[in-house]
């Protein structure tokens, strides 16, 4: 496929416009539909686990990392994690959309970290807000990019003096991304497959190049607005389909292409950060509560 090909599939999917995150705004709960159950039930976890899940709230730091992926691929990196308590904790890259920053997504990311999950989000160097030579055709350049984050923050849990060392989970470890991050982290479990991945959100994302997902199977969670007219719904069933492992799809019927804030804010975190708990800590009420979710297919 081609160069000029490619640049026209993803400006097609991706349309630089619309794809960063609002405010957060009250929860409007979608209308009920019976939800599909198949396939074995959420009350198990599917990896080994830490123990129990906190279960209690934590208060959250922030904190900027300054990295460069080579000379010309600077990748700032914001990451918000649990302020007290000893871990370990998992920890999950998060991949932004075109045109916007991580801190666009900070309630969401937020919400995870007060949850005891460690996020890192680079600021990717030609598809984040203000860069100077927006590229959309790298975004096949992210996987890499989002892989080398995680590395060097995995890093911090053995470095002494780190606010980090000793609590971050290197076997728990987790990506997600919205719209074109979900592009970059579906590129994660395809053709630049990151083996340390034990589970994966993709948020109105879509599968772009045919590439076979590879290596060792792990539970996805796709979340997705009907109304989406950025990332048709459609597509992103497909890229659901498409995954031969355990997953599920949240269809949330009113919403479009931005699912992280708004009416719909509240629904998202809830539903994803019960499936960060039974996916990276085996807590199977979290799980239980992720399958009764009205609109939710799930094949987990």
């Amino acid at each position: 496929m081609g160069r000029r090909t490619v640049a026209l599939l993803l400006a097609a999917v991706c349309a630089t416009g619309a794809l960063t995150s609002c405010s957060a705004g009250p929860a409007r709960q979608a209308p009920p539909s019976p939800a599909a159950s198949v396939g074995p039930s959420l009350e198990s976890s599917p990896a080994p686990t830490l123990g129990r899940a906190p279960s209690r709230t934590f208060p959250v730091e922030t904190r900027k990392l300054k990295l460069s992926r080579g000379k010309d691929r600077p990748l700032p990196t914001t990451v918000w994690y649990p302020a007290a308590g000893d871990g370990p904790f998992p920890v999950i890259v998060f991949s932004h959309g075109l045109t916007a920053r991580p801190g666009d997504y900070a309630d969401i990311l937020a919400r995870w970290a007060r949850a005891g999950f460690v996020v890192a989000a680079p600021a990717y160097p030609h598809t984040s807000a203000g860069v100077s030579d927006f590229d959309v055709i790298d975004l096949l350049n992210q996987p890499a990019d989002a892989s080398y984050v995680l590395t060097r923050v995995l890093a911090l849990g053995g470095k002494a003096g780190d606010p980090l060392r000793g609590r971050l989970d290197p076997d728990h470890v987790a990506a997600a991304g919205h719209s074109g991050g979900g592009i970059t982290t579906l590129g994660m479990l395809t053709g630049a497959r990151d083996d340390r991945l034990t589970a994966a959100v993709v948020l109105a994302g879509r599968q772009v190049l045919p590439a076979a997902f590879t290596g060792p199977p792990i539970p996805v969670l796709f979340v997705h607005g009907r109304q989406d007219r950025t990332v048709r719904y459609a597509d992103g069933l497909a890229a659901f389909e498409a995954v031969p492992w355990p997953k599920a799809l949240l269809t949330l019927p009113d919403a479009g292409h931005v699912v992280t804030s708004g009416a719909q804010f509240d629904l998202v975190s809830d539903a994803t950060t019960d499936f960060w708990r039974w996916s990276l800590y085996g807590d199977a009420g979290a799980g239980r509560r992720l399958e009764q979710r009205d609109n939710l297919d799930s094949d987990l």
